[in-house]
Protein backbone atom coordinates (compact mmCIF):
# COMPACT_ATOMS: atom_id res chain seq x y z
CA UNK A 1 0.00 0.00 0.00
CA UNK A 2 1.69 3.48 -0.99
CA UNK A 3 0.54 5.91 2.29
CA UNK A 4 0.16 9.41 0.45
CA UNK A 5 -1.81 11.21 3.02
CA UNK A 6 1.33 12.22 4.54
CA UNK A 7 2.85 13.49 1.25
CA UNK A 8 -0.07 15.25 -0.50
CA UNK A 9 1.38 18.17 -2.03
CA UNK A 10 -0.27 21.84 -1.59
CA UNK A 11 -2.71 22.95 -3.53
CA UNK A 12 -1.67 26.20 -3.31
CA UNK A 13 2.40 26.87 -4.42
CA UNK A 14 3.78 29.88 -3.36
CA UNK A 15 1.95 32.98 -3.30
CA UNK A 16 2.19 35.16 -6.39
CA UNK A 17 2.16 38.06 -4.38
CA UNK A 18 3.98 37.97 -1.14
CA UNK A 19 4.67 40.41 1.06
CA UNK A 20 1.60 42.53 -0.65
CA UNK A 21 -2.00 43.01 0.14
CA UNK A 22 -3.83 39.82 -0.19
CA UNK A 23 -6.89 41.48 -0.49
CA UNK A 24 -5.38 43.70 -3.74
CA UNK A 25 -4.57 40.55 -5.06
CA UNK A 26 -8.35 38.88 -4.62
CA UNK A 27 -9.05 42.11 -6.37
CA UNK A 28 -6.84 42.10 -9.24
CA UNK A 29 -7.38 38.15 -9.90
CA UNK A 30 -11.19 39.00 -10.27
CA UNK A 31 -10.72 41.27 -12.79
CA UNK A 32 -8.45 39.02 -14.54
CA UNK A 33 -10.79 36.08 -14.17
CA UNK A 34 -13.63 38.38 -16.19
CA UNK A 35 -10.75 39.59 -18.75
CA UNK A 36 -9.45 35.92 -19.76
CA UNK A 37 -13.16 34.57 -19.67
CA UNK A 38 -14.08 37.17 -22.01
CA UNK A 39 -11.05 37.68 -24.47
CA UNK A 40 -8.85 34.89 -24.13
CA UNK A 41 -5.47 34.73 -23.04
CA UNK A 42 -4.34 36.13 -26.17
CA UNK A 43 -7.09 39.25 -26.65
CA UNK A 44 -6.90 40.02 -22.88
CA UNK A 45 -4.86 43.45 -22.13
CA UNK A 46 -3.09 44.37 -19.00
CA UNK A 47 -4.82 47.76 -19.08
CA UNK A 48 -8.33 45.89 -19.61
CA UNK A 49 -7.34 43.73 -15.91
CA UNK A 50 -6.47 46.61 -14.71
CA UNK A 51 -9.55 49.06 -15.49
CA UNK A 52 -11.69 45.77 -14.88
CA UNK A 53 -9.90 45.51 -11.36
CA UNK A 54 -10.34 48.85 -10.55
CA UNK A 55 -6.78 49.63 -9.81
CA UNK A 56 -3.75 51.59 -11.71
CA UNK A 57 -1.40 50.11 -14.08
CA UNK A 58 1.17 50.03 -12.30
CA UNK A 59 -0.05 48.73 -9.19
CA UNK A 60 -0.91 45.47 -11.17
CA UNK A 61 2.48 45.44 -12.78
CA UNK A 62 3.80 45.95 -8.69
CA UNK A 63 1.50 42.41 -8.40
CA UNK A 64 2.09 40.62 -11.46
CA UNK A 65 5.00 41.17 -13.46
CA UNK A 66 3.51 39.96 -17.11
CA UNK A 67 0.47 38.76 -18.16
CA UNK A 68 1.88 35.19 -18.15
CA UNK A 69 2.34 35.38 -14.27
CA UNK A 70 -1.20 36.63 -13.45
CA UNK A 71 -2.43 33.57 -15.75
CA UNK A 72 -0.45 31.58 -13.83
CA UNK A 73 -1.67 33.04 -10.48
CA UNK A 74 -5.46 32.56 -11.37
CA UNK A 75 -5.03 29.58 -11.95
CA UNK A 76 -3.29 28.28 -8.54
CA UNK A 77 -6.05 30.52 -6.86
CA UNK A 78 -9.09 28.84 -8.56
CA UNK A 79 -7.80 25.04 -7.94
CA UNK A 80 -7.24 25.81 -4.93
CA UNK A 81 -10.72 27.04 -3.80
CA UNK A 82 -11.48 23.96 -6.23
CA UNK A 83 -9.24 21.32 -4.28
CA UNK A 84 -10.70 23.01 -0.68
CA UNK A 85 -14.34 22.72 -2.00
CA UNK A 86 -13.88 19.56 -3.27
CA UNK A 87 -11.95 18.19 -0.53
CA UNK A 88 -13.30 19.84 2.89
CA UNK A 89 -15.32 16.81 3.80
CA UNK A 90 -12.16 13.96 3.09
CA UNK A 91 -10.24 15.80 5.72
CA UNK A 92 -11.64 13.57 8.61
CA UNK A 93 -12.25 9.58 8.52
CA UNK A 94 -13.95 8.34 5.67
CA UNK A 95 -16.85 6.69 6.76
CA UNK A 96 -19.25 4.27 4.83
CA UNK A 97 -18.13 1.18 2.18
CA UNK A 98 -16.15 2.04 -0.75
CA UNK A 99 -19.11 2.04 -3.14
CA UNK A 100 -21.07 4.73 -1.60
CA UNK A 101 -17.81 7.00 -0.86
CA UNK A 102 -16.65 6.41 -4.52
CA UNK A 103 -19.87 6.99 -6.30
CA UNK A 104 -20.34 10.26 -4.21
CA UNK A 105 -16.58 11.43 -4.65
CA UNK A 106 -16.81 10.79 -8.18
CA UNK A 107 -20.04 12.09 -9.20
CA UNK A 108 -18.50 15.46 -7.27
CA UNK A 109 -15.31 15.22 -9.66
CA UNK A 110 -16.92 14.88 -12.82
CA UNK A 111 -19.75 17.76 -12.50
CA UNK A 112 -16.97 19.69 -11.67
CA UNK A 113 -14.90 18.85 -14.25
CA UNK A 114 -17.87 19.33 -17.04
CA UNK A 115 -18.86 22.78 -15.58
CA UNK A 116 -18.38 25.61 -18.75
CA UNK A 117 -15.86 27.40 -16.87
CA UNK A 118 -13.76 24.54 -16.06
CA UNK A 119 -13.60 23.30 -19.87
CA UNK A 120 -13.17 27.21 -20.79
CA UNK A 121 -10.67 27.24 -18.44
CA UNK A 122 -8.81 23.75 -19.84
CA UNK A 123 -8.98 25.02 -23.57
CA UNK A 124 -6.78 28.37 -22.65
CA UNK A 125 -4.37 26.90 -20.33
CA UNK A 126 -3.94 23.78 -23.28
CA UNK A 127 -3.43 26.57 -25.65
CA UNK A 128 -0.83 28.60 -23.70
CA UNK A 129 1.07 26.03 -22.20
CA UNK A 130 3.79 25.23 -25.49
CA UNK A 131 4.61 29.12 -25.03
CA UNK A 132 4.58 29.64 -21.07
CA UNK A 133 4.86 26.13 -19.39
CA UNK A 134 4.95 27.60 -16.08
CA UNK A 135 1.34 27.81 -16.82
CA UNK A 136 0.62 24.01 -17.65
CA UNK A 137 2.51 23.23 -14.54
CA UNK A 138 0.86 25.71 -12.42
CA UNK A 139 -2.49 23.80 -13.94
CA UNK A 140 -1.48 20.37 -13.76
CA UNK A 141 -0.09 20.43 -9.99
CA UNK A 142 -2.80 22.62 -7.93
CA UNK A 143 -5.25 20.91 -9.99
CA UNK A 144 -5.01 17.01 -11.47
CA UNK A 145 -1.64 16.11 -9.22
CA UNK A 146 -3.20 17.45 -6.68
CA UNK A 147 -6.31 15.81 -6.65
CA UNK A 148 -4.62 12.63 -7.07
CA UNK A 149 -3.29 12.77 -4.29
CA UNK A 150 -6.24 13.83 -2.16
CA UNK A 151 -7.67 10.38 -3.83
CA UNK A 152 -4.88 8.40 -3.16
CA UNK A 153 -5.09 9.37 0.25
CA UNK A 154 -8.65 8.12 0.90
CA UNK A 155 -8.15 5.30 -0.79
CA UNK A 156 -5.54 4.73 1.76
CA UNK A 157 -7.79 4.21 4.39
CA UNK A 158 -10.58 2.77 2.89
CA UNK A 159 -7.36 0.01 2.41
CA UNK A 160 -6.89 0.14 5.94
CA UNK A 161 -10.03 -0.96 6.83
CA UNK A 162 -10.33 -3.62 4.70
CA UNK A 163 -13.04 -2.36 2.04
CA UNK A 164 -10.11 -2.21 -0.83
CA UNK A 165 -7.39 -4.38 -1.67
CA UNK A 166 -4.56 -1.47 -3.82
CA UNK A 167 -1.05 -2.34 -3.94
CA UNK A 168 -0.43 1.13 -5.35
CA UNK A 169 -3.03 3.44 -4.23
CA UNK A 170 -1.21 6.95 -6.51
CA UNK A 171 -2.11 4.44 -9.85
CA UNK A 172 -5.60 3.73 -8.48
CA UNK A 173 -6.48 7.15 -8.24
CA UNK A 174 -5.35 8.25 -11.42
CA UNK A 175 -7.21 5.42 -13.38
CA UNK A 176 -10.21 5.67 -11.23
CA UNK A 177 -10.30 9.46 -12.37
CA UNK A 178 -9.96 8.85 -15.77
CA UNK A 179 -13.09 6.26 -15.84
CA UNK A 180 -15.47 8.55 -14.40
CA UNK A 181 -14.67 11.18 -16.80
CA UNK A 182 -15.49 8.87 -19.77
CA UNK A 183 -15.29 10.28 -22.54
CA UNK A 184 -17.50 13.63 -21.61
CA UNK A 185 -14.58 15.72 -20.77
CA UNK A 186 -13.02 15.42 -24.69
CA UNK A 187 -16.58 15.96 -26.17
CA UNK A 188 -16.55 18.83 -24.14
CA UNK A 189 -13.20 20.08 -25.33
CA UNK A 190 -14.03 19.55 -28.54
CA UNK A 191 -17.32 21.10 -28.94
CA UNK A 192 -18.91 17.71 -29.62
CA UNK A 193 -21.25 18.40 -27.23
CA UNK A 194 -22.70 21.66 -24.77
CA UNK A 195 -23.39 19.80 -21.97
CA UNK A 196 -23.21 16.35 -19.73
CA UNK A 197 -26.55 15.92 -18.17
CA UNK A 198 -26.86 14.45 -14.11
CA UNK A 199 -28.11 11.30 -15.57
CA UNK A 200 -25.09 10.92 -17.98
CA UNK A 201 -22.54 11.41 -14.92
CA UNK A 202 -24.37 8.90 -12.70
CA UNK A 203 -23.86 6.43 -15.48
CA UNK A 204 -20.57 7.04 -16.03
CA UNK A 205 -20.08 6.91 -12.53
CA UNK A 206 -21.57 3.77 -11.54
CA UNK A 207 -19.82 2.15 -14.70
CA UNK A 208 -16.46 3.34 -12.81
CA UNK A 209 -17.13 2.46 -9.53
CA UNK A 210 -18.26 -0.83 -10.57
CA UNK A 211 -14.93 -2.22 -12.54
CA UNK A 212 -12.92 -0.64 -10.09
CA UNK A 213 -14.29 -2.00 -7.34
CA UNK A 214 -13.99 -5.90 -9.45
CA UNK A 215 -10.29 -4.65 -10.01
CA UNK A 216 -9.78 -3.62 -6.29
CA UNK A 217 -12.38 -5.06 -3.68
CA UNK A 218 -10.80 -7.90 -1.64
CA UNK A 219 -11.50 -11.23 -2.31
CA UNK A 220 -14.41 -12.84 -0.08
Amino acid sequence: MTNTASHAPSPAGPAPFQGHSDEKARQILDGARSIFLRDGFDGASMNDIAKTAGVSKGTLYVYFQSKDQLFAALIRHEKQQQAEQMCHWLDGKVSGDARAVLTALGRQLVAKLTKPYNVAQVRTVMAVAPKFPEIGRAFWETGPHYGKHRLAAVLDQLVETGELRIADTRTAATLFIQMCQGDATKKLMLCVVDTVTTEEIEDMVGAAVDLFLAAYAPRR
